[in-house]
């Protein structure tokens, strides 16, 4: 038999639980904003991905504190209007983790883990050296959905890649299998592999 579940008659935080067991995996933005004083900070979110290249958008899924206040990602944003998502490997997982701790706002998470940061091209916030891909953001629009949930939706205004990454002339991308990781659910994380190639087919001819 089916199981077959109501979620408008279900608790929040159960919903939340069976979604982000069965919608995986799931893309990381490993966030980056300024604090009102300056400091850096560092957050990674998985509800979060691109939406469209014209214009280039990016949608993130931001969660307010359980009194209703807005944790430092969100206020930040509103009061810069500028982030940037920064992509992880696994081997950054470790560090893109740590800075899911509750920091207090005055604290910045890459300056406490020791975490480096290069400047952005086209916007304030800086990015993570360590990260392969980082998406410079300005937002365009936010929807509050709920005391709980509101969605944050960036303008990619310009990447930073490391070298080799990108080619310029084909406009193609080689992660050489060091693929961004993936968010499972809980505290799990999944490494990417590349499966085998399916190309679209045409239309069969009647």
């Amino acid at each position: 038999m089916t199981l077959s579940l109501d979620f408008d008659a279900m608790d929040p935080a159960i919903r939340y639980k069976l979604l982000s067991a069965v919608v995986i995996p799931r893309p990381v933005a490993w966030v980056t904003t300024l604090g009102a004083a300056g400091q850096v900070n560092a957050a990674p979110y998985s509800f979060f991905n691109v939406f469209g290249q014209d214009p280039a958008i990016v949608v993130l899924g931001l969660q307010n504190k359980p009194d209703g206040s807005a944790k430092d990602t969100t206020a930040n944003i509103r009061r810069t209007g500028e982030f940037v998502v920064n992509i992880a490997t696994p081997d950054l997982v470790a560090g893109m983790v740590d800075t899911a701790a509750p920091y207090p706002a005055d604290i910045s998470e890459a300056a406490a883990l020791g975490l480096a940061i290069e400047p952005s091209a086209h916007v304030a916030p800086p990015r993570l050296a360590a990260a392969p891909v980082s998406l410079e953001c300005v937002r365009h629009t936010a929807i509050t959905f709920s005391a709980e949930r509101e969605l944050m939706i960036g303008r990619v205004v310009g990447m930073a890649a490391r070298d080799g990454l990108i080619d310029t002339e084909t406009w193609r991308v080689d992660w050489n299998g060091d693929y961004p990781v993936a968010r499972l659910f809980a505290d799990r994380y999944a490494r990417l592999e590349e499966i085998e190639p399916r190309s679209i087919p045409p239309v069969p001819k009647t």
